[in-house]
């Protein structure tokens, strides 16, 4: 049913410095924030004001939210509104932030002088650096020791993990599941990382999308395989598989094992399905791969090589973000259209 496909590399006021003795002082969040975030991209000129999208968030009981940047007018909006955050340091900053004195004067200047530490849970250091802007790849992992550090200075890193999300076609193999494999021209600057998120239990993210697996190979993989509807299922060893969700988090799984770090978690970053813009691109089909996500990451459904344990997962996209650039789709990701009300009725508990 499926041979081996290629991922599509989807993308793409200084404040006053607050004291380490205030920083320290700011609570820790005990409570575990729910497995379903969502992104919120900004790549648009018709999008409401950032307190409005809290409100939306709010009033649909999502916790928690993925900022690609660290604007000041949309990380305000946020500050002490219980939306817990991922905050993301563009790819274009990464060589400023090459000393732990740098990004401690980041973190505090653009940060934690907006909003408290305690609804920070993680900073994406770049996004998909090594496919999509690969000059900054040799800065990357120099800046997440060097936010490391600086969050070990301010006593903040065992609750802000620190990560770097990456495109799914950093994978050269991956299918069937149980023998991906990195692409063996990453290695150099992937496995650095790896022992990164092991040494400090950080998860690795990548952003997968199953509608642009389908749509680059459609002669293997079928509409609904991806919309996790197929009667027929794709057997790895001992391992069903029932869709390509599950199928390419495993894949993921599987390349770290092989790497020698089985023990670092995969967070989904992003994933989506576009509204309209291209083939298989509709309103229902996208409340169908949505709704089916939700439900499996709120119910800890787990991946056939790990059931059972809970994937945490981010949305994309909040909104249509009408500049973006690439095919028609990339502009029809949004979940909520900019008065607010649901593009599809998808419900986030």
């Amino acid at each position: 049913m499926l041979k081996n496909f290629d991922h599509h590399d989807h993308r793409y006021i200084l404040l006053s410095h607050l004291s380490l003795f205030f920083l320290n002082l700011l609570p820790t969040s005990s409570a575990t924030p729910r497995p379903i975030g969502i992104c919120y991209g900004r790549v648009a000129n018709n999008l409401p004001p950032p307190t409005a999208a809290v409100s939306i968030l709010k009033a649909n009981n999502i916790t928690n939210v993925r900022l690609f940047n660290a604007d000041p007018t949309t990380l305000s909006s946020f500050s002490n509104t219980g939306i817990t955050v991922m905050i993301g340091v563009p790819n274009e900053i990464l060589p400023t932030l090459t000393t732990a004195s740098a990004a401690t004067e980041w973190l505090q200047s653009y940060i934690f002088a907006i909003v408290p530490p305690n609804q920070v849970r993680y900073i994406a250091v770049g996004n998909e650096v090594f496919l999509k802007d690969p000059f900054y790849t040799p800065h990357v992992v120099p800046a997440i020791i060097s936010l490391h550090q600086a969050l070990q200075t301010l006593n903040l890193a065992d609750t802000i993990k620190l990560s770097s999300p990456q495109a799914a076609s950093v994978l050269s193999i991956s299918y069937p599941p149980s023998s991906a494999s990195f692409d063996p021209d990453l290695k150099p600057f992937l496995l650095p990382l790896f022992r990164f998120l092991h040494d400090t239990a950080s998860p690795f993210m990548v952003n997968l999308y199953p509608y642009f697996s389908y749509l680059n190979n459609r002669p293997y993989v079928c509409v609904d395989y991806a919309l996790f509807r197929d009667p027929n299922h794709v057997h790895d060893g001992a391992l069903v598989y029932e869709n390509l969700f599950d199928a390419s988090v495993d894949a993921f799984v599987s390349a770290l094992e092989m790497e020698g770090f089985g023990d670092v978690e995969v967070v989904v970053s992003e994933t989506g399905w576009p509204t309209s813009g291209g083939e298989a691109a509709s309103v229902e089909n996208a409340l169908a791969y949505n709704r089916e996500v939700v439900r499996r990451s709120v119910e800890g459904v787990g991946t056939p090589k790990k059931p059972g344990a809970r994937v945490e997962v981010y949305l994309f996209d909040l909104f249509d973000e009408n500049e973006k650039g690439g095919e028609e789709y990339e502009r029809h990701f949004g979940i909520f259209g900019p008065d607010g009300l649901k593009a599809y009725d998808l419900s986030f508990n």
